[in-house]
């Protein structure tokens, strides 16, 4: 047994299962995460419960999904003040089940969700015909159609009530992305372009320039403008005229009437109707408005797309960033400067910087990057917008220079280590054959060392995309107006805010003013930040091992 523990061996195996372990909890937290969050799009059944009188019951039934189930004390349950049909239960029993069903109709009931007790539930049933109604505002309505009206005017109901129905729905979904065209690409380009001739005019001004030509030439452009955007209102208000025009009467729970404007809808179906094949492929319908569409709902429901784009930006722009000023001084470390006390005291503050907290870099980036280096560039190069600034606020070039500085250790120390371990051989070879230091360094060693390089670059990676405290500071808002990228010249706006997918965790999680709805999405969010961060490394890893393989000879 001394033998065998001074082989080594216990030390690999206990090495080995650590590992194992680790992998399997890893896989385990991505299955939870994966199954909490991707399982909400499912169209699940939903029920209409008939309770018993004992249960203080509402004098109509409860229709709803369930959403969670538990078991709970009876003592607990009691101390609720709530009562318990115990007839059909053993006697010994001391926990029974509780059911929280997800009813909707908020703008109804006042909420999403009710407790009941499973064994205060008379029946059950799957009514084939009630339907599920996602609206831009108020969550989910569960009800059933009984009237279409057209102006105001009753169409009678029919037994081809619901594709008809369906019919206006998608008339309407058209128009409603008519107008958001018009409202947020058409306007917003018109808007944009008077701005920017305000500031133009600004501009001339500030700089004694303003001529009576210039004058007659910007009021020309703001004229053509202002019609424009007269022909887009005038547009708009017809498409409004025709979003109005059709709405339905639905009976919800208990045989109350609402009215509906189908505006307000933005998709409909029947859950307990649709086949495995139909639940499928609206499953996937759903997953694909999840990650296409923009956040509704104080960001509870709809999707997160503006989240993912600035996320990916953010990342990429950081790594532009980065990448050169990590290299570079690693470079100067390993390779031109005099190793010496000096060198070795910057290695250590370089190696302690990778351990300074996160919110500690968001501080240093609003005071420099924002408040000082921004407000200088809005002081010298746009004036005219003062006191608005332009640099001087939060945006996403700063949030990148942020993380750049926070990840610029990591990137040194992996690039060292890459240099170090290329032998001196090699470079004495490259200088023997005539090649300057220069030469040796460009066309040799950095080559040989691209692998290490990108090992520090996909560690960079990895902890800026799910890094939140320091965004919050210098750029990450909840909800974004327009991306940093559109049509507008010049295309590419770095002094914009945009939105993160971890800060859209934070928010939705723990600042969402209806926490049951939102936690969904809060799973869902953390599965697709995961996702894109595997993406980011993976494709910094098959490029690394590529250069690793092609560079492999040069190793021996």
């Amino acid at each position: 047994m001394k033998n065998w523990f001074k082989s080594g061996a216990p030390w690999i195996w206990l090495s080995g299962a650590t590992v194992s372990i680790s992998l399997i909890m890893v896989i385990g937290l991505v299955m939870l995460i994966a199954a909490r969050g991707l399982g909400v799009y499912w169209p699940g059944d939903v029920f209409q419960f008939e309770l018993n009188d004992k249960a203080n019951a509402p004098n109509f039934p409860i229709v709803g999904e369930i959403y969670e189930e538990e078991k709970v004390s009876i003592e607990k349950i009691k101390s609720l003040g709530i009562n318990i049909d115990l007839q059909n239960s053993n006697k010994n029993e001391t926990l029974i089940t509780r059911l929280l069903i997800k009813t909707g109709n908020r703008d109804i009931y006042g909420g999403d969700f009710k407790w009941i007790i499973g064994n205060n539930v008379k029946s059950k049933e799957l009514p084939k015909d009630i339907v599920v109604f996602e609206r831009h505002e108020w969550g989910n309505l569960y009800a059933h159609i009984t009237e279409i009206k057209e102006n105001n005017n009753n169409i009678s109901s029919n037994a081809d009530i619901w594709n008809e129905f369906q019919r206006r729905l998608s008339r309407t979904s058209t128009i409603h992305h008519d107008i958001k065209k018009i409202e947020k690409h058409d306007i917003g380009k018109i808007n944009y372009q008077l701005e920017t001739l305000r500031l133009d005019e600004k501009r001339l001004k500030l700089n004694n320039k303003y001529t009576t030509a210039t004058a007659a030439e910007i009021e020309s452009d703001k004229a053509l403008l202002q019609r424009q955007y007269e022909g887009l209102q005038k547009t708009l208000q017809d498409l409004y005229q025709q979003i109005r025009r059709d709405s339905v009467i639905v009976s919800i729970a208990g045989g109350q009437k609402v009215e509906v404007p189908l505006s307000k809808i933005v998709r409909a179906y029947k859950p307990n109707a649709m086949g495995t094949f139909e639940k499928v492929v609206f499953y996937f319908e759903s997953l694909w408005l999840f990650v296409s569409e923009d956040p509704r709902e104080a960001n509870t429901e709809g999707g997160i797309f503006p989240a993912i784009f600035g996320t990916v930006m953010m990342v990429i722009i950081m790594s532009i960033i980065v990448t050169p000023f990590g290299i570079v001084a690693a470079i100067y470390l390993r390779e031109y400067a005099k190793q010496g006390a000096l060198t070795r005291t910057i290695r250590i503050a370089v190696n302690n910087l990778a351990g300074v907290p996160s919110i500690v870099y968001g501080v240093f980036g609003l005071g420099f990057f924002v408040y000082f280096l921004g407000g200088n560039i809005d002081q010298l190069f746009f004036p005219e917008a003062l006191p608005a600034p332009t640099f001087g606020t939060s945006g996403i070039l700063w949030a990148s220079l942020t993380l750049a500085i926070l990840t610029v250790p990591v990137v040194i120390v992996a690039t060292e280590e890459g240099l170090s371990r290329i032998p001196k051989t090699i470079r004495e070879g490259s200088l023997a054959l005539g090649a300057t230091k220069w030469e040796t360094l460009w066309k040799t060693v950095l080559p040989m060392a691209s692998p290490a390089m990108m090992t520090g670059l996909i560690l960079a990676v990895a902890r800026a995309a799910g890094e939140v405290a320091p965004l919050m500071l210098v750029g990450v808002v909840k909800l974004a107006p327009s991306l940093p990228l559109d049509e507008n010249f010049p295309f590419l706006h770095l002094d914009r805010k945009f939105m993160h997918l971890g800060f859209h965790i934070y928010d939705v999680g723990f600042q969402s003013p209806n926490v049951e709805a939102a936690r969904p999405l809060v799973y869902a969010t953390a599965l697709l930040l995961i996702v894109i961060i595997i993406a980011l490394n993976i494709t910094a890893i098959t490029l690394r091992n590529r250069l690793r393989e092609k560079y492999k000879s040069l190793d021996h």
